[in-house]
């Protein structure tokens, strides 16, 4: 009885289906319009529905999106000291005797992730020309070193006092120290800063020498477990050492950083997937592996960071760079065919997420960029990657689809749960860099459609 009744209602949606068609075609053959075909017309050249732009962005609109980033963050991110109970505006800082604070704005001024975007914004005004860039950065650090220098002598005063730069003079953390120091080196190699030798000695200080460590000298946390290796602190840590040692001519700077990029490696990259776990910790025996987009990011980032004024001649130049290519391989096996990766690399039911694919976007268009690896190969699902992230820059110029802060967990529903926030201040700076690096790449090298499909030739 079931069967037959079903049997019916089958032939039923069968006959409407056909009739739709029937009048579909009808229709065309009233309009005049011409039936597709594969005689009538190359159908290989129809235009799929991407979800995002697929030609490459041209020149215009990628300084268009860098542009509104620009605008909101400079009026959004004031330089202005106050004092912490009144709320009043200090006007001379040497004068005020009680606590302070920054004024609110929509981000801190001093912190890892805004270490990234000053040195965005001064690797944008680079490309671009436009001085409001450096000028954004150059601007709040010579502010923030103001407030430092008497902040100093005050803290010696009354160890109590509160202060919003407590981080750069009395760091803690390789959060504290690695990202602003870096930005702050970079400023000063390019004569846009002057005065910032105290803030990037004594935080580079901290890394070389305070900074919890094991035996062999890789840096490491005591949380959430005793001898845990985060991977976010190769950025936090390398890029600094990069640079102080490009800065000061020490190369036991350099030494340091090439030590953590191979000691970090050994212990984490996952070779037959190509990408780094998120966290390693001494005790466990069986060590779980989560392979979380932005930590991956900054390990990338560290590489690309370090290569960029490592001489090439340098004994361990060769294996960063052979880490560097293994990676970028890896993580091409999992971008999304929307462009961006996921927030776990390999589950493709975590969502899409931005700061990690902007980071990506940034290394490897500078690697294709300095010619450390093939443009034909990486070059198109970069372009690709840019034009999903820039689709994420709303109007006013926040930067969507970023995961927020994030520590470190051994189960899946930590990372896949976190929340997304448009006042996550990591999609920022890689935006920002990224949006450079692009520039570069298209202004440098014959990028067409051919066949339909995206080409990045050789240099122009």
């Amino acid at each position: 009885m079931n069967y037959i009744f079903f049997r019916h209602i089958w032939k039923s949606v069968l006959a409407v289906t056909l009739l739709i068609i029937v009048i579909a075609g009808c229709s065309q053959e009233e309009s005049g319009a011409e039936k597709l075909t594969d005689t009538t017309a190359p159908l290989h050249a129809l235009q799929p529905d991407y979800p995002v732009q697929y030609e490459p962005a041209s020149e215009e609109e990628i300084t268009e999106v860098i542009d509104r980033i620009y605008v909101y963050l400079n009026t959004t991110t004031p330089m202005v000291l106050q004092d912490a109970e009144s709320e009043n505006d200090i006007t001379n800082i040497a004068d005020h005797k009680g606590d302070t604070e920054f004024e609110a704005g929509d981000f801190r001024l001093v912190s890892y992730e805004w270490g990234v975007t000053y040195a965005g914004m001064q690797l944008v005004g680079e490309v671009t020309g436009d001085e409001r860039y450096i000028n954004y950065s150059t601007e709040r650090l010579n502010f923030i070193s103001d407030v430092v220098e008497v902040h100093r002598e005050k803290l010696n005063e009354n160890p109590e006092l509160d202060t919003p730069v407590e981080s750069i003079i009395h760091p803690g953390a390789l959060d504290d120290a690695g990202a602003m120091s870096a930005a702050m080196i970079k400023a000063m190699q390019a004569n846009y800063n002057e005065d910032l030798d105290w803030m990037v000695n004594n935080l580079v200080d901290y890394i070389y020498n305070e900074q919890y460590r094991f035996e062999d000298g890789t840096l490491a946390r005591n949380r959430p477990q005793n001898n845990t290796l985060w991977l976010d602190d190769l950025f936090m840590s390398v890029p600094a050492l990069a640079q102080m040692g490009d800065y000061t001519g020490e190369t036991k700077y350099f030494d340091d950083a090439l030590k953590q990029v191979i000691q970090f490696s050994e212990r984490m990259f996952v070779e037959e997937k190509g990408i780094y776990m998120h966290g390693w910790v001494q005790a466990m025996e069986e060590k779980p592996v989560f392979h979380w987009g932005r930590a991956n990011g900054w390990a990338l980032m560290a590489m690309v960071e370090l290569l960029s004024v490592l001489p090439e001649d340098y004994p361990g130049y060769d294996d960063v760079l052979a880490q560097l290519q293994a990676h970028i391989k890896g993580l091409s096996k999992y971008q999304s065919g929307e462009g961006r990766w996921h927030q776990l690399l390999d589950k493709t039911d975590s969502y899409l997420e931005t700061s990690a694919s902007a980071i990506y976007t940034y290394s490897i268009a500078r690697a294709i960029n300095r010619g450390w690896v093939d443009e034909k190969s990486y070059g198109p699902m970069v372009l690709l990657a840019w034009n999903a992230v820039s689709k994420q820059v709303n109007d006013i110029g926040q930067v969507e689809g970023t995961c927020v802060g994030t520590g470190m967990a051994f189960d899946p529903a930590f990372y896949y749960h976190r929340p997304l926030n448009v006042y996550a201040a990591h999609g920022y700076g890689p935006v920002l860099l990224a949006g450079a690096e692009i520039l570069k790449l298209i202004r440098n090298h014959e990028v067409a459609i051919n066949d339909s499909g995206l080409q990045v030739y050789g240099p122009k």
